[in-house]
Protein backbone atom coordinates (compact mmCIF):
# COMPACT_ATOMS: atom_id res chain seq x y z
CA UNK A 1 0.00 0.00 0.00
CA UNK A 2 2.86 2.41 0.85
CA UNK A 3 4.30 1.86 -2.62
CA UNK A 4 0.97 2.80 -4.22
CA UNK A 5 0.70 5.98 -2.16
CA UNK A 6 4.27 6.97 -3.08
CA UNK A 7 3.68 6.20 -6.74
CA UNK A 8 0.54 8.35 -6.86
CA UNK A 9 2.30 11.11 -4.87
CA UNK A 10 -0.72 11.36 -2.55
CA UNK A 11 -0.29 13.72 0.39
CA UNK A 12 -1.29 12.25 3.76
CA UNK A 13 -4.38 13.86 5.24
CA UNK A 14 -3.58 16.71 7.60
CA UNK A 15 -4.98 16.14 11.11
CA UNK A 16 -7.88 18.32 12.20
CA UNK A 17 -7.51 21.10 14.75
CA UNK A 18 -9.39 18.90 17.23
CA UNK A 19 -6.96 16.01 16.67
CA UNK A 20 -4.01 18.36 17.21
CA UNK A 21 -5.52 19.62 20.46
CA UNK A 22 -6.10 16.04 21.64
CA UNK A 23 -2.44 15.27 20.90
CA UNK A 24 -1.42 18.19 23.13
CA UNK A 25 -3.67 16.84 25.90
CA UNK A 26 -1.93 13.47 25.55
CA UNK A 27 1.52 15.10 25.81
CA UNK A 28 0.44 17.00 28.92
CA UNK A 29 -0.60 13.73 30.52
CA UNK A 30 2.65 12.06 29.40
CA UNK A 31 4.62 14.92 31.00
CA UNK A 32 2.86 14.14 34.28
CA UNK A 33 0.28 16.92 34.49
CA UNK A 34 -3.51 17.02 34.40
CA UNK A 35 -4.90 18.66 31.23
CA UNK A 36 -8.22 19.12 33.03
CA UNK A 37 -6.86 21.40 35.74
CA UNK A 38 -7.83 25.05 35.48
CA UNK A 39 -4.47 26.40 34.25
CA UNK A 40 -4.24 23.86 31.41
CA UNK A 41 -7.85 23.79 30.18
CA UNK A 42 -7.18 26.16 27.26
CA UNK A 43 -3.57 25.07 26.66
CA UNK A 44 -4.31 22.58 23.85
CA UNK A 45 -6.15 25.25 21.86
CA UNK A 46 -3.41 27.80 22.52
CA UNK A 47 -0.68 25.37 21.44
CA UNK A 48 -2.52 24.47 18.22
CA UNK A 49 -2.96 28.17 17.44
CA UNK A 50 0.71 28.86 18.19
CA UNK A 51 1.83 25.95 16.00
CA UNK A 52 -0.24 27.28 13.09
CA UNK A 53 1.81 30.49 13.31
CA UNK A 54 5.19 28.96 14.17
CA UNK A 55 5.01 26.49 11.26
CA UNK A 56 3.23 28.70 8.73
CA UNK A 57 6.20 28.29 6.36
CA UNK A 58 4.82 24.96 5.17
CA UNK A 59 1.87 26.71 3.55
CA UNK A 60 3.91 29.50 1.94
CA UNK A 61 4.57 29.68 -1.80
CA UNK A 62 8.20 30.72 -2.33
CA UNK A 63 7.51 32.16 -5.79
CA UNK A 64 4.63 34.23 -4.44
CA UNK A 65 6.64 35.43 -1.42
CA UNK A 66 9.57 36.62 -3.53
CA UNK A 67 7.07 38.16 -5.93
CA UNK A 68 8.01 40.52 -8.69
CA UNK A 69 11.46 41.90 -9.30
CA UNK A 70 12.48 45.39 -10.39
CA UNK A 71 14.60 46.33 -13.39
CA UNK A 72 14.76 50.12 -12.93
CA UNK A 73 17.91 50.24 -10.83
CA UNK A 74 19.80 53.10 -12.51
CA UNK A 75 22.59 50.76 -13.60
CA UNK A 76 23.30 49.61 -10.01
CA UNK A 77 25.09 46.26 -10.07
CA UNK A 78 27.00 46.08 -6.78
CA UNK A 79 26.28 44.07 -3.65
CA UNK A 80 22.85 44.29 -2.01
CA UNK A 81 22.89 43.10 1.60
CA UNK A 82 20.26 42.87 4.31
CA UNK A 83 21.83 41.97 7.62
CA UNK A 84 20.60 41.23 11.15
CA UNK A 85 17.31 39.66 10.04
CA UNK A 86 16.05 38.10 13.27
CA UNK A 87 14.38 34.70 13.00
CA UNK A 88 12.87 32.00 15.16
CA UNK A 89 12.80 28.39 14.03
CA UNK A 90 12.54 24.91 15.54
CA UNK A 91 15.04 22.09 15.20
CA UNK A 92 13.62 19.05 13.48
CA UNK A 93 15.27 16.66 15.93
CA UNK A 94 13.78 17.89 19.23
CA UNK A 95 11.23 20.54 18.12
CA UNK A 96 12.95 23.07 20.37
CA UNK A 97 13.51 26.72 19.40
CA UNK A 98 16.37 28.04 17.30
CA UNK A 99 16.90 31.79 17.73
CA UNK A 100 19.18 33.69 15.40
CA UNK A 101 19.99 36.27 12.78
CA UNK A 102 20.34 35.94 9.04
CA UNK A 103 22.56 38.04 6.78
CA UNK A 104 21.69 37.77 3.09
CA UNK A 105 23.36 39.37 0.06
CA UNK A 106 23.30 39.09 -3.70
CA UNK A 107 25.03 40.63 -6.70
CA UNK A 108 22.32 41.83 -9.12
CA UNK A 109 22.26 40.91 -12.76
CA UNK A 110 19.92 43.60 -14.05
CA UNK A 111 17.09 42.97 -11.56
CA UNK A 112 16.63 43.47 -7.82
CA UNK A 113 14.24 42.20 -5.16
CA UNK A 114 12.15 44.34 -2.84
CA UNK A 115 14.15 44.42 0.41
CA UNK A 116 11.27 43.13 2.53
CA UNK A 117 11.15 40.03 0.30
CA UNK A 118 14.56 38.97 1.58
CA UNK A 119 13.36 39.08 5.19
CA UNK A 120 10.18 37.27 4.23
CA UNK A 121 11.99 34.41 2.53
CA UNK A 122 14.05 33.94 5.69
CA UNK A 123 10.79 33.61 7.63
CA UNK A 124 9.31 31.14 5.12
CA UNK A 125 12.10 28.66 5.76
CA UNK A 126 12.49 29.50 9.46
CA UNK A 127 8.83 28.69 10.11
CA UNK A 128 9.35 25.00 9.44
CA UNK A 129 11.10 22.20 11.30
CA UNK A 130 14.69 22.74 10.25
CA UNK A 131 18.36 22.12 10.48
CA UNK A 132 20.37 25.32 10.25
CA UNK A 133 22.45 23.92 7.41
CA UNK A 134 19.38 23.14 5.32
CA UNK A 135 17.77 26.51 6.02
CA UNK A 136 20.93 28.34 4.93
CA UNK A 137 20.98 26.50 1.60
CA UNK A 138 17.22 26.90 1.05
CA UNK A 139 17.38 30.70 1.39
CA UNK A 140 20.29 30.93 -1.06
CA UNK A 141 18.68 28.58 -3.58
CA UNK A 142 15.32 30.38 -3.49
CA UNK A 143 16.93 33.74 -4.27
CA UNK A 144 19.20 32.18 -6.89
CA UNK A 145 16.28 30.46 -8.64
CA UNK A 146 14.00 33.52 -8.62
CA UNK A 147 16.42 36.34 -9.37
CA UNK A 148 19.27 34.61 -11.26
CA UNK A 149 21.82 37.05 -9.80
CA UNK A 150 25.58 36.87 -10.29
CA UNK A 151 25.88 35.39 -6.82
CA UNK A 152 24.14 34.90 -3.46
CA UNK A 153 25.65 34.85 0.03
CA UNK A 154 23.79 33.67 3.14
CA UNK A 155 25.20 33.64 6.68
CA UNK A 156 23.14 32.40 9.64
CA UNK A 157 24.15 32.60 13.27
CA UNK A 158 21.87 31.01 15.83
CA UNK A 159 21.54 29.56 19.30
CA UNK A 160 19.88 26.15 19.50
CA UNK A 161 17.76 25.46 22.57
CA UNK A 162 18.27 21.71 22.05
CA UNK A 163 21.88 22.39 23.13
CA UNK A 164 21.02 24.96 25.82
CA UNK A 165 17.96 23.40 27.51
CA UNK A 166 18.75 19.68 27.29
CA UNK A 167 21.60 17.28 26.50
CA UNK A 168 24.92 19.12 26.76
CA UNK A 169 23.17 22.19 28.30
CA UNK A 170 25.59 24.82 26.98
CA UNK A 171 23.90 28.21 26.91
CA UNK A 172 25.30 30.98 24.75
CA UNK A 173 26.98 28.76 22.17
CA UNK A 174 26.32 29.93 18.61
CA UNK A 175 26.26 27.93 15.38
CA UNK A 176 27.41 29.67 12.19
CA UNK A 177 26.57 28.46 8.68
CA UNK A 178 27.22 29.95 5.24
CA UNK A 179 26.22 29.25 1.66
CA UNK A 180 27.75 30.99 -1.35
CA UNK A 181 26.75 30.75 -5.00
CA UNK A 182 28.11 32.26 -8.20
CA UNK A 183 30.64 35.09 -7.75
CA UNK A 184 30.55 34.72 -3.96
CA UNK A 185 31.52 31.06 -4.28
CA UNK A 186 34.18 31.59 -6.94
CA UNK A 187 35.76 34.80 -5.67
CA UNK A 188 37.36 34.85 -2.22
CA UNK A 189 37.51 38.65 -2.31
CA UNK A 190 33.71 38.85 -2.67
CA UNK A 191 33.26 36.43 0.22
CA UNK A 192 35.60 38.54 2.36
CA UNK A 193 33.76 41.73 1.41
CA UNK A 194 30.43 40.16 2.36
CA UNK A 195 31.76 39.02 5.73
CA UNK A 196 33.34 42.42 6.39
CA UNK A 197 30.02 44.14 5.68
CA UNK A 198 28.16 41.72 7.95
CA UNK A 199 30.63 42.19 10.79
CA UNK A 200 31.28 45.91 10.25
CA UNK A 201 29.39 48.36 12.43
Amino acid sequence: MDAIVKKLNVEPLRPTREEAEEAVRLLLRWAGDDPDREGLLDTPARVAKAYAELFSGYGADVDEVLGRTFEEVGGYNDIVIVRDISFFSHCEHHMLPVIGKAHVAYLPSGRVLGLSKIARIVDVFARRLQTQENMTAQIANAIDDTLAPRGVAVFLEAEHMCMAMRGIQKTGSTTLTTTFTGAFKDNAAEQARFMAMVRGR
